[in-house]
Parts: structure tokens; sequence; C-alpha cells
């Protein structure tokens, strides 16, 4: 009887295997170029436009005068730079922790909502987060309007006398206010549709067994409902900072950053100053000093969120 011995099958050759090694990175290679030449070109142009003198004179004629750090020297020795520094920190602040804090309470509210309710309130959402912005815009500049708004009508007509043909932008504090309430209005609806699809996942029998051990209504939101709702309420928080704190096309529009410049943010500052001043290298270095501003915050913000997770473990 004759024994048919089985070979062993070839290993593959060196080369094909550098070639599935690399397989990956050049499927990835197309879209990393595409990214690094559309971000990464613009981004290496204003930080070199930030040291030169660029006015319109330099732009017509094709002159390159660097000037160093005196765009950054100029920007940072003005005290109006770090008032309106500090103004759009706060702004952003106070816009985010509304936003997250109604989002999802209105999250919190369709998981116990029923269904007719509970589409009504979703169409409703998304019905105002789907309004442009210049078109809400207008919508609240006619709300809070002195002589034809619907608020001060509404308040005269319950008996405020003290609003008839009162303005509310008299003051920066009031139109960033208004400002504010637009901002997050346009806001909440993304944010409390995308908690409410966390809010989704999290299985009904967890509360049912929270409510068989007598656990409070808070005691089962820090424990059932946080735990796994924490990683997306941490992206919309980080998301919400990010767009919030370059808003500019609301404040422009309402009054480009007036009174007085009592409601300019770092935005409105950088288009003031590239736009209508023709300040093209002082406008480069305030958008690398807003990087770095917002880099600052968001650095801050996940190292208390990383601290929170760290010790919940």
């Amino acid at each position: 009887m004759t024994t048919t011995m089985i070979k062993p099958a070839a290993e593959p050759r060196a080369p094909r295997r550098r070639l599935e090694r690399l397989m990956p990175y050049l499927l990835l290679a197309p879209a990393l170029i595409t990214l690094i030449v559309l971000l990464g070109y613009p981004a290496v142009s204003v930080l070199t436009t930030s040291f030169r003198e660029l006015g319109r004179g330099e732009l017509v004629r094709g002159e390159v005068v660097w000037t160093g750090f005196d765009n950054y020297v100029e920007v940072l020795g003005d005290s109006e730079f770090w008032m309106i520094t500090l103004r759009t920190v706060l702004f952003t602040a106070t816009c985010v922790a509304l936003t997250i804090g109604i989002a999802l309470l209105l999250a919190l509210l369709m998981r116990r909502l029923p269904g007719g309710v509970r589409l009504l309130l979703q169409v409703s959402l998304l019905l105002a987060w789907a309004m442009p912005q210049l078109s809400a815009t207008t919508v609240f500049q006619w709300i809070f309007d002195q002589n034809y708004g619907i608020l001060n009508k509404t308040l005269v007509a319950i008996g405020f006398e003290g609003f008839e043909r009162y303005s509310w932008f008299t003051t920066g504090l009031s139109t960033m206010a208004i400002i504010a309430t637009l901002i997050v209005w346009q806001a909440v609806p993304f944010v409390a549709m995308t908690l409410y699809a966390a809010l989704v996942g999290i299985p009904q029998d967890q509360y049912e067994s929270a409510g068989l051990d007598g656990a409070s209504a808070w005691q089962t939101f820090r424990n059932v409902t946080l735990p796994p709702l924490a990683p997306m309420l941490a992206l919309v928080t980080f998301m919400s900072i990010l767009w919030d704190f370059k808003v500019f096309a609301q404040v422009w529009a309402f009054r480009q950053g007036g009174p007085n410049g009592g409601s300019t943010t770092l935005p409105v500052l950088q288009y003031v100053e590239g736009i209508a001043r023709g300040n093209f290298g002082v406008a480069a270095a305030i958008s690398v000093l807003m990087v770095i501003v917002l880099m600052a915050i968001s650095a801050q913000y996940l190292r208390l969120l990383l601290r929170s997770q760290g010790s919940e473990r």
C-alpha cells in the first residue's frame, strides 16, 4: 500500500505579503491626500499670512512683506481683543450649557411620551433645525422688533405697559442674550434627537429592575441612564463647543457686532479686520489665536471628562 504525501502549501511570496500589509494604507491614501489638500493648505496659508503685512495695497501689487510677530503683538496688546475673547468664551459656555440641558430634558421626555405626541414633537424639532440660519435670524429680529415685534405687543396686551416700543438691542448684553436664544433654539433639535437615539438603546429591563429596587428618579438617571449616555453626551458637548465658538452669521446679521461693539465676538472681529478694514495679516493672526483658544478650551474639557470617567471606574 502506497501513501500519498500531502505537500504543505507554499507560503506567499514576500512582495505579496508586503502588498497585503500596505493595502489598508493604500486604500486610505486618496482620502488622506484630499484632506491634506483641502484642510492642510488653507491652514498653512493662514499661518503664513499671519506673519505678513497684507493689506489691499500689498494684495493688488502682489508684494510679500514679512513682519514676523508684529501682527500678534498688535492683537495681543489690544485690550479690546481680550475683552472680546472673554465675551466669546462666556457666550460659548452659556449656549453650550443651555443647549445640552434643554436637549437632554427633551430627549428624556420623548422616551416617556406616547407615540403620536412624540412624533409631533420630533417633527417640530426637525422643522426648527431645518430652517436656514438667516431665515431664523430674520424671524427673531421681527419677534424682538421695537415697533412691530410680536413680543412687545404681547407683553403690552397682558398688562406690561412699559414694553411699549421697548428696544431689546440697546445694550450688548441684551443683544447677546437674544442671539444666544436663537443659537440654542437652532442647536437643541439636533442634540435632542442624537441623545434620544442613544436613550433608545438602553434596555427597558434595567429601568424595571431599578424600579423594583426602589430607586428614585434621580438614582435611576444617575445609575441606569447616565453611564451608557455619557459617551454620546460628551460627543455632542464637544461638537457644540466647536459650533458655538465659531458662530458668525447670526451675530453679524443682528447688529454687525453692535451696539458699539457690545456683541462683537472673535469671528466678527476677524471679519471686520480682514474684510472691512483690509488688514488680512491681522485677521489671519486672530484666526490662529482663535484656534489656540479653542484648542485650550477643548483640552480642558477633555481633561475634565477623562478625569470624571476615571473616577467612576
